[in-house]
């Protein structure tokens, strides 16, 4: 079956992305050859974007943050269009992200599961005061919090950090009762995130990313292509 064929034959999607989702609107992954993982700087990324790191570094964290993970610029692309439009007539339940960059809400994506968090959600360290990812950008020097002058932290999971427990279970009932899931953007390295997809029991698994993953071998379908051009060519009806 061709994907137009497997979503037309689906009544409850998922999709299940990663990194290659975003790339397309400009926005690096991490693991490429062009990667934040494959940069030069003082610190390995991978470090700089850790708790104990940020607990012990916090101007040098946010130096990097704001420089290399947030891209105020970045818009959706048509991959995130066609989610949120499948949403909209009825057929996608989930949209599942290891994103942080809240773009499938800006494409009008309403059930969109963050595994990783928000760069738009911030809050004080201290006494949990919110923050928009306006105060962030526009704060002269590394920024603190206004009333209390706390540290803030960005509401994005880092390493050394657990997930969220209700995004875990949201994520594995939304994987366990889909009757199609699609996979797209994701190496599925990562974990736990990445073992979300073995609660998958329905009928049509897709795969659309440009690199083989772990999952190939059990998908009804493999596409190694753009996904972008992917989900534009899909006619949703």
């Amino acid at each position: 079956m061709t994907l137009q064929e497997i979503i037309d034959d689906s009544e409850r999607i998922v999709f299940f992305g990663g990194a290659g989702v975003s790339t397309e609107s400009g926005i690096p992954d991490f693991r490429s050859q062009d990667g934040l993982y494959n940069q030069k700087y003082k610190y390995p990324p991978e470090t700089i974007i850790s708790r104990s790191f940020y607990e012990r570094n916090y101007e040098e964290f946010f130096r990097f943050y704001r420089d290399k993970m947030i891209f105020p610029d970045a818009k959706p692309n048509a991959a995130h269009l066609k989610l949120a439009e499948l949403e909209r007539a009825g057929k996608l339940s989930a949209v599942i992200t290891q994103n942080i960059d809240g773009l499938h809400q800006a494409a009008g994506s309403k059930n969109v599961i963050e595994l990783h968090g928000s760069i738009h959600r911030n809050y004080c360290f201290e006494c949990a005061e919110p923050y928009a990812l306006d105060y962030i950008i526009n704060y002269d020097g590394t920024p603190y919090c206004d009333k209390c002058r706390g540290r803030i932290k960005p509401d994005v999971v880092l390493y050394e950090e657990s997930l969220n427990g209700d995004d875990i279970n949201r994520a594995v009932n939304e994987i366990a009762s889909a009757d199609t899931l699609i996979i797209g953007g994701t190496s599925l390295v990562v974990y736990p995130a990445a073992g979300f997809v073995n609660y998958f029991t329905g009928r049509h698994l897709v795969v659309i990313n440009k690199s083989p993953t772990n999952a190939d071998k059990n998908a009804e379908l493999v596409i190694s292509d753009s996904i972008g051009k992917v989900f534009a060519d899909i006619v949703v009806k």
